[in-house]
């Protein structure tokens, strides 16, 4: 056990450490006075950062600067999205359900500001996958004139599955339908794009890549479609979110995107990842790394060994000094089954089990090494004895 030395943390899916640049951003912006909404030279120094951060943001998924929403966070830009009135051309566009994956974030899975009988669950296959032909199907069977909502995860928070965006993109266009993409935990771990998934709108957060918490955005894409505001009364955001920005966290948010698509660091995070899920393996060959078949994250492991319990194991990784979690850290703070991970088919008692592992910037050989260390220990003491 450790009480002196600093903590291993490896729950970058949670929230990244806050990067030294982005710190520098924030505290340059806040000791600069001034509303981003004002004339006078301090207001216009304060717009002239946001306008700025609005191009360093768009560059991070391949979008319009001009069609960035800055807000509070994903949780609240998922929710505009999920708004049963659009806006195209200007004029509203009523849109009867929404569909989200089975594995979708918490605020998606609620189905925003849609009724609970207006929202519909697509299903996944064993993978945590989308399984298109499905939600071709759930399509298919809606009336003549109705038109819906389609939400899904560019990548899974607890297992790091990336989604066959491109192929729903395509599927949701054909039908005439809106098409939004929560990329939170993919944005800044790996390349995407707006232009090539073609969706609507598309949420991000500034603390998963190493900027401030409390700031995130919804871009909007392809056709002048926008959801009506969430928040409403003053003309921020071009009257899309009412409500003074954020100058300080939108600064931080734009080092953090500038800095968190570096191939060569993304090359480093992964080698970091196989190796540790190799040791894994070796350390406990009965531990199921969910999702290793497929194309994942670089940064993310999660697996689970049948008996051991993830609330007793992360009661223990954290005496021993490291910080890992049992799934998505928007749960209440409760260790249970992952909904992911049932929806996978996966079983409950394995699923209980289930630890995830996220790595990211400032992640080093000698954490990987010190969670390795804790496992081992973790694993003989937890392990159920043999029989046979």
């Amino acid at each position: 056990m450790t009480t002196n030395r600093e903590l291993t943390y490896l729950d970058y899916n949670a929230s990244a450490p806050l990067r030294e640049e982005s710190l520098l951003a924030l505290q340059e912006a806040y000791k600069a006075a001034g509303n981003a909404s004002s004339i006078h030279s301090s207001g216009r120094r304060a717009r002239a950062i946001i306008e700025d951060a609005r191009h360093k943001i768009a560059d991070l998924v391949d979008g319009n600067p001009a069609n960035i929403i800055f807000t509070s966070g994903a949780s609240e830009a998922n929710v505009t999205a999920l708004s049963p009135t659009w806006l195209k051309n200007g004029e509203p566009y009523i849109l009867t359900q929404v569909f989200v994956s089975a594995i979708e974030h918490p605020s998606v899975v609620a189905g925003g500001r849609f009724a609970a009988q207006n929202v519909q669950s697509i299903p996944v296959d064993e993978e945590g996958r989308v399984i298109v032909g499905e939600l071709s199907n759930m399509l298919d069977a809606l009336g003549e004139n109705e038109t819906v909502l389609i939400s899904v995860m560019a990548a899974n928070s607890e297992t790091g599955v990336l989604q066959p965006l491109q192929e729903i993109g395509v599927l949701v266009e054909d039908k005439g339908h809106i098409f939004h993409v929560d990329a939170v935990q993919m944005a800044g771990k790996e390349p995407i794009s707006m232009a090539m998934i073609g969706c609507n709108s598309m949420s991000i957060s500034s603390h998963k890549i190493g900027g401030p918490q409390g700031v995130g955005a919804l871009i909007l894409g392809k056709g002048d479609f926008r959801p009506i505001p969430l928040l409403t009364g003053g003309g921020q955001e071009s009257w899309r979110r009412a409500g003074t920005e954020n100058t300080a966290g939108i600064a931080g948010f734009a080092v953090a995107a500038a800095q968190s698509t570096d191939p060569d660091e993304h090359a480093r995070i992964l080698r970091l990842r196989n190796h540790m899920e190799e040791r894994v393996k070796q350390i406990s060959p009965d531990a199921i790394i969910f999702g290793k078949d497929v194309a994942r994250l670089g940064n993310t492991t999660c697996f689970a060994v049948e008996g051991i319990s993830a609330e007793t194991a992360l009661i223990n990784f954290d005496l021993f000094g490291v910080a890992v979690s049992s799934g998505s850290a928007c749960s209440s703070g409760k260790v249970g089954a992952s909904h992911v991970l049932l929806a996978m088919g996966v079983p409950e008692s394995l699923a209980r089990g289930a630890i995830r592992v996220s790595l990211g910037w400032a992640t080093t050989e000698d954490d990987v090494e010190r969670f390795l260390g804790a496992w081992t220990k973790i694993y003989k003491r937890m392990k159920p004895t043999q029989k046979g």
